[in-house]
């Protein structure tokens, strides 16, 4: 039953779908810790208030939704994760305003990592988040909060925000579906700004829910456009490739991607394989653009705070000169430390004209991929190099998240759709390796089975219809179903 349709049609209301949700919550919380914030008693005042109103039938009428930590809500507290930020918020996000306007119920706030800087939901103020079925892996981040509570059915519909795969990459950890619109649809939507002086890339909001549907409904309430709003039905032309950049993938990533590309021919899809390169070059440029401040803009947030250990540790390596990081970089290399010696080379503080040439190499390679758009639609590449990551893992795995960056760089429409699980005969299969960052991808994959993983969908044409689409299509065809979904059949 689609909760919006029923209370809609008089089957249910919105009072009944918050003690749902309520009940829902309690019973999960203990071992989730996701929903940080809640605010169900105000959330039951509005209901109330929006039933006399006569408001209760709108488009998301009577759906709890989560939002990330990041966004104000009235009454809450921004805190990111860092001690001593307790001042309560003064006023609601814009996308807070947009959800309530659309009659959905906006239950409290979700858990973020600290500052919002890792693949792991974890701070000293609202503690860790587990992931929904696998306790000693994370949910993901930095919308990991939000992820857990959809795919543990605390919430139908979730609001975070994505700068380096922050929505996609919780959505492949816990097998539910993201959705990353262009920043002309949803902005940042009112999100706190960490990083104030970044200006060539932005942070954008973007939706988590169990089905693709859902997404779709979500867009077209709060987002979409008058000329983006026509489902895309035609065959569409499909580029692929399951390179993920940094780190080797796991081999239930990469079949996923094939098993995601086999999918959308047999619907008909024009596939056709493409050099995945592209991807790694567009993750190098779009760190070394957020880096290029030397962290100076997170040691700002944090003031007198002392950072979480593997939090200290990245902005120490942020604020390395640049003289210094060739030399660092080839000890590394000596010492067997590939992909930290690519990050130090192409990371830390930069120039005005440095800035400049970053910006120059993104046009350049915003030409090659445009240039694609002529013979493909959409890609199909992973979201990330492995499954769930293991508590304590996300900083040294941050780079298996590399795929993600190329739509985060070139502001393109993207998603995240699960597409199957790993096998117990996929918990091995790396080659051996001495680089710390790919034995930690090897550790992730011991013990992974059961987890799932997805693929990702960028659309170079038609934007958020076309991500749409394509993830419609795969999800059709590979009637995927964890049990973590399972618990919870309900829809938007």
């Amino acid at each position: 039953m689609d909760i919006a349709a029923a209370v809609a049609a008089g089957r249910s209301t919105a009072a009944a779908e918050l003690a749902d949700h309520v009940a829902r919550h309690r019973a999960a919380h203990g071992r989730l810790n996701a929903l940080v914030q809640p605010r169900h008693e105000a959330a039951a005042a509005e209901v109330a208030a929006a039933e006399v109103a006569g408001r209760a039938g709108a488009a998301l009428g009577g759906v709890p939704v989560s939002v990330k930590e990041c966004f104000p809500v009235r009454g809450l507290q921004t805190t990111l994760g860092i001690p001593g930020r307790h001042d309560r918020d003064d006023h609601d996000a814009e996308i807070v305003v947009r959800l309530r306007a659309t009659g959905a119920i906006v239950v409290g706030k979700a858990n973020v990592p600290q500052a919002m800087w890792l693949h792991e939901t974890d701070n000293p103020v609202w503690g860790r988040t587990a992931h929904p079925t696998h306790p000693g892996r994370g949910p993901g981040g930095s919308s990991g909060g939000d992820a857990a509570l959809v795919a543990a059915g605390v919430v139908a519909l979730a609001v975070g925000t994505d700068l380096a795969g922050s929505v996609r990459q919780p959505a492949h950890a816990c097998g539910i579906a993201g959705l990353l619109p262009r920043s002309t649809v949803l902005g940042e939507g009112g999100a706190f700004d960490t990083l104030p002086h970044l200006v060539a890339v932005r942070p954008r909001a973007g939706f988590l829910a169990r089905h693709v549907a859902d997404l779709e409904l979500a867009w077209r309430s709060l987002g979409a456009t008058d000329e983006g709003v026509e489902r895309t039905v035609r065959p569409l032309r499909i580029g692929w490739w399951d390179d993920a950049g940094f780190v080797s993938p796991s081999v239930a990533v990469r079949r996923g991607v094939r098993e995601a590309v086999a999918h959308l021919a047999a619907a008909g899809h024009a596939t056709e394989p493409l050099d995945g390169s592209v991807g790694r070059e567009a993750a190098l440029l779009l760190l070394a653009l957020i880096s290029a401040d030397g962290g100076a803009d997170l040691r700002r947030l944090f003031g007198g705070v002392k950072p979480m250990p593997a939090i200290a540790r990245l902005l120490r390596l942020a604020g390395w000169p640049r003289r210094v990081r060739p030399v660092i970089a080839a000890a590394c290399r000596v010492l067997g430390r590939r992909i930290e010696a690519d990050a130090l080379l192409a990371t830390g503080p930069r120039d005005a004209a440095d800035r400049d040439r970053l910006l120059t190499a993104r046009a350049e390679l915003a030409g090659r991929v445009a240039a694609l758009a002529a013979r493909c639609d959409a890609i199909i590449c992973p979201v990330s190099a492995v499954p769930a990551l293991r508590h304590g893992s996300a900083a040294t795995l941050l780079p298996a998240a590399a795929p993600c960056m190329l739509a985060n760089l070139l502001d393109l429409a993207a998603g995240a759709v699960p597409v199957t699980t790993v096998r117990a005969d996929e918990e091995a299969g790396r080659k051996a390796a001495w680089d710390p960052v790919e034995r930690a991808a090897a550790a992730t994959d011991r013990g992974s089975r059961g987890l799932p993983v997805g693929v990702q969908v960028i659309a170079l044409e038609g934007g958020e219809a076309t991500v749409l689409a394509v993830m419609r299509s795969i999800e059709a065809a590979a009637g995927f179903q964890t049990a973590s979904r399972a618990t919870s059949p309900r829809a938007i």
